[in-house]
């Protein structure tokens, strides 16, 4: 393995792609609908949806190549759905580490256990474990597999970096670096998912608001015949390990995470040698028969910028928002953000709705961003104590948790990825009526297994796939009228409820209609709907109802 990276570690590449002279460097004119800037898991996963929806889109990434470290591995159960609706959920799951348990240690004692999908009727399990090099290869291949398929497709462009940003009233100019010099790049619509580091953010002069942590942390990937089970195990005060904390996940071909806190004083490249690594993993291990895969030192950041949507630059991952590692939700509400804005993004560019729907885009992703730094950020305070107070406050709860389930609600090791629901969003029509159920409004849809006419099995999430749809339960009345932007599916005749599974999950009552978004979130419901009902819904849902800003607003 190869040393490298600002401090050292060992690093693993293993895929790397050609640059090729685009068609722009020989002053061919063109004007793309979108351009994403960044081909990491948010940019493919927007690019790919926005292909899907018959826009073609390129990708930019000043790098040639993926697979530099494991990085992200936990992919949770609404990240996974998405995934499946853009063609590569199932070979994620297949190749990576399905789990659901937790266990949380303190010193050499168990505090507790929890189950993260205790009941069946779920497509997707509730996290996979996956390099995140194999997510990004899945991603280029579908990518790939997009571009050449005819139609509106991607194209990729490795080693073309972003140099400059000309915003005008209706599109912007890039300026782009390759290795054969420097050419221009029109697009009505550019996506700045280029991460942490985003080259877009600063070019606009964009700066994030929060807080920066001192905390380090080592973080290895070790590849060893282990005989711990596929679950997540969280120890605080460690006895193996002088630090605070320590956590171990298995991902596939036997290598294993595993993440020490340091303290705010460790010496990242001090730390990152093999000589400080191998002893502290030997320690914990309890043997000496792994090799290191990959080795980083972290600090981390829980900021954001002010505002996503800047005209028609909109920001998306880690380039608009930044949280800890700490229960997996860098790359899941950055891929969730992707899922919120590419259909936001066809809906505009095919003429369905007008810009103001992008600007809701801003209003439910901040929405989401400051539930994970919330969550970040107070699970950083318990893992990692920063005031004798606090530390009490620590030892108490984890003492209660052993034997009293109100404290485990205290206990913080991460509290892990959950998709955002959108309490107040300007799309969402209010309940006129009580529900019960799993099934919330803004939130994602919840998945059920049904059959289809045929009697064949299907699942609910796959059936709505990323149309704008109206879920109807037949009742007494005649059925609604067909909607150019909403088509219908009849539960017991284009879906079949033989479980009974959708109807618990759904409160589902005869005349009962639900009106599902683009994206899978739950944007009305009515116990008995009528045509105008519907209407105004569905004219909500694309950004012509009541209380949807304006781009560029900016949210209270």
């Amino acid at each position: 393995m190869a040393q490298g990276g600002t401090t050292g570690g060992v690093r693993k590449s293993l895929y790397q792609f050609s640059y090729r002279r685009s068609p722009e460097q020989d002053g061919a004119p063109a004007r793309h609908p979108v351009v994403v800037v960044g081909a990491g898991p948010v940019g493919l996963a927007c690019a790919i949806d926005l292909a899907r929806r018959g826009v073609p889109v390129v990708v930019l990434d000043d790098a040639d190549r993926i697979g530099e470290g494991s990085r992200g591995i936990c992919y949770a159960k609404r990240t996974l759905e998405i995934l499946d609706r853009l063609g590569l959920g199932e070979a994620c799951r297949d190749q990576g580490v399905t789990w659901k348990l937790g266990r949380v240690f303190q010193g050499h004692g168990e505090v507790y256990n929890f189950d993260l999908l205790p009941e069946s009727g779920h497509k997707m399990p509730a996290f996979v474990n996956l390099q995140q090099y194999y997510l990004e290869h899945h991603l280029v291949t579908r990518a790939q597999a997009l571009a050449d398929g005819g139609g509106a497709g991607i194209e990729l462009r490795w080693r073309n970096r972003v140099t400059g940003i000309a915003q005008e009233s209706a599109g912007v100019t890039l300026t782009i670096e390759t290795p054969e010099g420097s050419y221009g790049l029109q697009a009505d619509w550019v996506v700045a998912a280029d991460g942490a580091r985003s080259a877009c953010r600063d070019l606009m002069g964009l700066a994030f608001e929060g807080e920066v942590f001192e905390e380090r942390f080592l973080i290895a990937d070790v590849k060893m015949k282990g005989e711990f089970p596929a679950e997540r195990w969280f120890w605080f005060d460690p006895p193996f390990h002088e630090g605070r904390s320590a956590l171990l996940h298995k991902q596939p071909d036997d290598v294993w995470r595993i993440d020490l806190g340091l303290g705010a004083q460790a010496d990242a490249r001090e730390e990152q040698k093999p000589e400080r690594v191998i002893p502290r993993i030997r320690q914990m291990l309890g043997h000496e028969n792994f090799s290191l895969e990959w080795v980083s030192v972290y600090t981390f950041q829980c900021r954001r910028l002010a505002r996503f949507v800047h005209d028609r630059v909109v920001f998306a991952g880690d380039a608009a928002h930044q949280v800890s590692p700490f229960g997996a939700r860098g790359a899941n509400s950055g891929i969730q953000d992707a899922e919120n804005l590419a259909w936001k993004l066809a809906a505009v560019i095919r003429g369905e709705a007008d810009t103001r729907l992008i600007a809701s885009y801003d209003h439910e992703r901040i929405a989401a961003a400051d539930e994970n730094i919330g969550h970040s950020t107070r699970s950083t305070d318990f893992i990692a104590p920063r005031t004798p107070q606090e530390t009490r406050f620590r030892d108490a709860a984890l003492a209660l948790a052993a034997r009293a389930d109100f404290a485990r609600r205290m206990v913080n090791s991460g509290r892990l990825s959950a998709p955002t629901t959108y309490h107040d969003s300007p799309l969402s029509t209010p309940d006129d009526a009580q529900w019960a159920g799993v099934a919330e409004l803004g939130a994602p849809a919840p998945d059920a297994p049904m059959h289809r006419p045929d009697g064949s099995p299907c699942w609910l999430l796959e059936a709505l796939d990323g149309a704008c749809t109206l879920l109807h339960m037949p009742g007494d009345g005649a059925l609604l009228p067909d909607h150019p932007q909403a088509r219908m599916l009849v539960i017991g005749r284009d879906l079949i409820d033989a479980e009974g599974v959708f109807a618990r999950r759904y409160d589902a009552t005869p005349g009962a209609t639900w009106l599902i978004r683009p994206d899978q979130h739950l944007a009305a419901r009515w116990r008995s709907a009528t045509g105008d009902a519907v209407e105004r819904a569905i004219a909500r849902v694309f950004g012509r109802g009541q209380g949807v800003p304006a781009v560029g607003a900016d949210r209270a």
